[in-house]
Parts: structure tokens; sequence; C-alpha cells
């Protein structure tokens, strides 16, 4: 994917989510994301989409065997967790002192 047209997304690392669609769809059940995949769309999300990964001894990991991770889901599937309203909410952008500021729909309040 070229930087020139690169997407923009409301989700961070660290923020609260919930899962809208698909297999772990909770949504009230907020739960953190771990890791933001830009170039293909997805994000790692804690204790979602877990699956079993065949492992083989290293250095690491001197026994190997099967180990329980989380995969990534696409970013359509999950939507941010506005604290006070305690329920899934949309976002805005907006400037404020020349820094760009995500604003929740639903309550009004900054997303830290």
């Amino acid at each position: 994917m070229s930087n020139r047209f690169k997407p923009k997304y409301n989700i961070k690392k660290g923020d609260q989510v919930v899962i809208i669609a698909g297999d772990d769809k909770d949504l009230k059940k907020p739960r953190t994301v771990l890791k933001v995949i830009v170039d293909k769309s997805r994000v790692v999300v804690e204790g979602a989409n877990i699956v079993t990964k065949h492992t083989k001894p290293s250095a690491n990991n001197t026994q190997g065997g099967i180990v329980k991770v989380e995969a990534p889901i696409h970013i359509s599937n999950i939507q941010l967790w506005d604290a006070k309203a305690a329920a899934p909410a949309k976002i805005k952008r907006t400037r404020e002192n020349g820094k760009l500021v995500r604003i929740s729909k639903k309550s009004g309040e900054v997303i830290k």
C-alpha cells in the first residue's frame, strides 16, 4: 500500500473497543486494542479471535507445542467504547489548539 493514500483510522493501540460482528460479537464487553495493522485494515483485540498455533521448539520455547494466540480481525468489525455513555459510539475528529482530537458523537466527550 502506498503512503500517498494511506487510510486514517479512529482506532489506536490501547483503546477500549467492542466487537460488533463475528464470532466474538459482544456489545456490552469492552476490550483493549493490542495492535493496529494499518496496511491490512486489521486490529488485534485482547481475548478476541483466539486461534491455536503450532510452534517448533526454539531458544525461547524449548518445548514447542500448541499455543493459543489472538489473531487480527478487520477494523470494520469493531467500534470504539464510550465510557461515559457505557455504549459503543461513533467518533468525529476536530482540531483543538492545533491538535486533532477524537470526540464521541454520543456523549460529546474527548476520547483519550
